[in-house]
């Protein structure tokens, strides 16, 4: 099986939806650690997205409908958020332009884009106790399930799965990257917002393929 545009805006808007029923969570965790405004930067960007989705054309692919996402992160969230969470989809949607369907293989291909999209921006890797620490596992789960044969579906819920498991392993580390590092042992004993928001958002996606599934 594959997924198309359908499951890409239904991730959106599922993901919207999440972020906004645990926007105080994520803001908790951010005032642990950060600015406080993690979950209120991610609400504003995704419920600015909702509307837009209405405006793409019947014919959109799935790598426009996550571009359009990524251009209103990037003008309207605030903090390293936007332009973090705005590369990673801008990058998973280069990576797939052109596939009005994503099997396994093109699954794989956009969460490794979206990523090292984050690598990139934000100069993160495994054990900095950022967003890349539920990124990479999800990445590897996605990886390991498509090699073995599983469907969009499976691969999804894999990979959401690898994601929480990332951001619970984030509490107990001293954090490397972001204000959170300016904290030092402090920051011991909180889980880290963007890989928690991460968890959501990747949750959200698997929920969506069982839907387009459906």
């Amino acid at each position: 099986m594959s997924v198309g545009a359908d499951w890409a805006e239904a991730w959106i808007r599922r993901g919207a939806a999440d972020i906004a029923l645990h926007r105080a969570a994520l803001n908790t965790l951010d005032r642990d650690i950060g600015d406080g405004d993690h979950g209120e930067n991610m609400d504003r960007g995704f419920q600015a997205a909702l509307p837009k989705l209405g405006a793409l054309p019947d014919s959109a692919t799935p790598a426009e409908v996550f571009k359009l996402l990524a251009t209103t992160l990037i003008s309207t969230v605030g903090g390293a958020a936007g332009p973090l969470y705005g590369t990673a989809f801008l990058k998973g949607a280069t990576s797939i332009t052109g596939l009005t369907e994503l099997d396994g293989n093109g699954i794989v291909t956009f969460l490794t884009a979206a990523r090292d999209g984050i690598v990139l921006r934000g100069k993160a890797e495994s054990g900095d106790k950022t967003m890349v620490d539920a990124w990479t596992p999800a990445v590897d789960a996605a990886s390991a399930a498509n090699g073995a044969g599983a469907d969009p579906v499976e691969i999804l819920a894999r990979a959401a799965d690898a994601a929480l498991a990332g951001a619970v392993a984030t509490e107990p580390w001293v954090a490397r990257k972001g204000r959170a590092s300016y904290l030092g042992e402090r920051a011991i004993g909180h889980r880290d917002p963007g890989a928690e928001s991460t968890a959501l958002l990747l949750r959200a996606a698997a929920d969506a393929a069982i839907q387009a599934s459906s």
